[in-house]
């Protein structure tokens, strides 16, 4: 500290805790589309902060600790409250419980992320990343206005998904991520026609397009560890 900071990456990442403090707020007040927004943009900072910090060879262990902290409230607290005022507050306490178990799994994920930074997680992350699991219950926030126009009264898949999501980050499943791609190599053709794709999606009908990549997501995980965990014990069976 006494060296100083990078002021660039840090900067970014606090733009990050911002929006989530911001979607917090606005969820509380009722706004629960701005909210959900919020929590992307959020995620956009997310991204750019460790970009520029690899970019510039400005990654330290301060900026680690306070991304992880960002990272917490713009995508631990700021869902869980968004869930549960949008959604899963009609079920009293259990709503609550839902709700923290959300934030308490996101902290655990995040601490456990950085206990094994540089070992096993670097390639595939272990459990589901904290901001995918915030961008699936902002997705279906987006996706469910989009279509009716209203709130869910009491929505027990909400708080089914809640569990399920929460029970995922602290899971020792495999899901992928952008860091696995190296941008400063060549990749196949398919991929950048699948760029062009997504963003003519997103640009015809953001609300959709985000609902429909979060589901892949979240689906192509579940799918990949079944059919991992099958391969194992064919293995051991033979």
């Amino acid at each position: 500290m006494k060296k100083g900071i990078y002021i660039l990456p840090n900067t970014l990442t606090l733009c990050g805790m911002f929006f989530g403090f911001f979607s917090i707020l606005t969820s509380i007040k009722g706004d629960f589309v701005f909210a959900a927004w919020a929590i992307f943009v959020a995620g956009v900072f997310d991204g750019l902060d460790g970009w520029v910090a690899r970019l510039t060879n400005s990654t330290t262990r301060f900026g680690i600790e306070l991304d992880s902290l960002s990272d917490l409230v713009a995508f631990g607290v700021a869902p869980s409250v968004l869930v549960y005022k949008w959604a899963i507050a009609p079920f009293g306490r259990i709503g609550f419980a839902a709700a923290f178990l959300f934030a308490a799994c996101g902290a655990l994920r995040l601490a456990r992320y950085n206990v094994q930074m540089g070992s096993s997680e670097s390639k595939a992350f272990t459990g589901m990343p904290i901001p995918g699991a915030a961008g699936v219950l902002g997705a279906l926030v987006l996706f469910y206005d989009d279509m009716w126009k209203t709130v869910p009264e009491k929505n027990a898949f909400m708080l089914i998904l809640t569990v399920l999501l929460s029970i995922l980050m602290v899971s020792r499943l495999k899901f992928h991520g952008l860091k696995e791609i190296d941008f400063r190599r060549r990749k196949p053709f398919w991929i950048l026609v699948a760029i062009v794709v997504s963003l003519v999606a997103f640009v015809i009908h953001p609300p959709v397009a985000i609902f429909v990549f979060a589901m892949i997501y979240l689906a192509w995980g579940i799918i990949e560890n079944i059919y991992l965990m099958y391969r194992k014990h064919k293995k051991q069976v033979v």
